[in-house]
């Protein structure tokens, strides 16, 4: 997430109460989560396993809960609670904004695109021409749709990320400033769920397909001409690339990436990256003829295990 204009590390430091490592004027841009960091954001980081990562990560200034050495040409916020203070950086810049009408005045909507009844269209939404929103669909703040997309009733655009740190009296919600953008030729389906990223964008790529009941979480990226079948749930920071085929009931961890033209077969669970021009199978998912080997050496146990015993 950029800000609207330039920051100081000192005006930074003032928004949050903390205190700063680096020269007053040292320029700030931006925050972002440790996946998407760019030069001049600022990255948080509350646990010393990954103290190394957020250092030396693209991110300038780090906000962090230890005093620490700054690396050249960075800047450090020293926090007592760096996730607290990423939230109050997020509610600044990017504050709550409540809707009195079903269409804000300030979204923008493209020629001949409809526009069914009872659809909730929020502040500064973006339509592009030749769509179809289907009735009772919801799309957030900020979302951004391009041209020629279809979205069938029910479906919600830009839900917050479920993305909580677990503290003892319970568990405080990562507050979600990013976006969903949706580009030109996609078709969603019905009782959809698409949420924004944490301070980047939820993408979803040209020309790709969904079917009804697809669940896909914050900063995932989704590439061009993908099938993507029912009741899938795709977790969040997830690449998927160009030309996939996921089939129904389909689930992903968080934080992987799956390689363009992989094929997923129905109700097969993804725990760690694959490889591209490859079909998989099961759960843990893994390439389809080792999974069946597999499967049909487990079915010889039995038999395997009466032969031994009457040895």
């Amino acid at each position: 997430m950029k800000f609207p204009k330039p920051y100081t590390l000192k005006q930074i430091a003032g928004i949050i109460n903390t205190t700063y490592v680096g020269a007053d004027d040292f320029p700030v841009f931006g925050m972002n989560e440790i996946h998407v960091v760019e030069a001049g954001d600022i990255v948080f980081v509350d646990h010393p396993k990954y103290y190394d990562k957020a250092l030396q990560s693209a991110a300038t200034i780090v906000l962090i809960n230890k005093v620490v050495d700054c690396p050249k040409g960075k800047a450090l916020l020293i926090s007592d609670d760096p996730f607290r203070d990423f939230n109050k950086l997020t509610l600044h810049f990017k504050p709550f904004q409540s809707s009195s009408t079903s269409i804000s005045p300030s979204a923008k909507i493209g020629k001949h695109t409809i526009i069914q009844p009872n659809c909730f269209i929020g502040n500064n939404v973006t339509i592009g021409d030749n769509c179809v929103i289907h009735s009772n669909v919801s799309i957030y703040d900020d979302t951004v749709i391009g041209n020629n997309v279809t979205i069938h009733a029910g479906t919600v655009l830009g839900a917050s990320a479920f993305y909580y740190k677990k503290r003892p009296e319970g568990f405080d919600k990562l507050i979600s400033g990013g976006r969903v953008v949706i580009k030109d030729n996609v078709d969603i389906g019905a009782l959809c769920t698409i949420d924004k990223g944490v301070t980047g964008d939820t993408t979803i790529g040209e020309g790709t397909k969904l079917d009804n009941q697809i669940q896909i979480g914050h900063d995932t990226i989704i590439g061009k001409k993908c099938l993507i079948a029912s009741q899938t749930g795709i977790a969040g920071c997830v690449i998927i690339e160009d030309e996939v085929t996921l089939w129904g009931q389909v689930g992903s961890t968080s934080g992987i990436t799956i390689g363009s033209k992989a094929v997923i077969q129905a109700q097969s669970g993804i725990s760690k990256s694959l490889e591209g021009g490859k079909t998989y199978f099961g759960s843990p998912a893994d390439e389809v003829r080792v999974k069946l080997k597999e499967m049909a050496t487990i079915k010889q146990l039995p038999k395997i295990l009466e032969d031994l015993k009457n040895k």
